[in-house]
C-alpha cells in the first residue's frame, strides 16, 4: 500500500504537468492553423523546388539531368 503514496502524487504530478503544457500551447497559438500545413503539402511552390545543380560530370559539359549547362559551355576551350 505504501508504494500507492507515491504513485498517486507523481500520476497527479504527470497531469498536471501535461495540462499545463496544453494550456501554453493553447496561449500560444500553436492550434491556429490546423488545415494549413496540410495544404502547403498540396501546393506547388518554386521556393520547395530542389535547387538545380550545374556541376559538370567529368568535363563532358552536361549536367547532371543530361543538358547541356551554360556555365560549362562557356568554359570550354575550343
Amino acid at each position: 500500500m505504501s508504494y500507492l503514496a507515491w504513485l498517486v502524487p507523481i500520476a497527479l504530478g504527470m497531469g498536471l504537468a501535461g495540462l499545463a503544457a496544453f494550456l501554453w500551447s493553447m496561449r500560444n497559438g500553436q492550434y491556429d492553423d490546423l488545415d494549413g500545413a496540410a495544404e502547403r503539402v498540396l501546393l506547388q511552390d518554386g521556393m520547395d523546388a530542389p535547387l538545380r545543380e550545374d556541376k559538370v560530370d567529368g568535363g563532358a559539359g552536361e549536367s547532371r539531368n543530361g543538358r547541356a549547362s551554360a556555365t560549362s559551355d562557356s568554359r570550354r576551350k575550343p
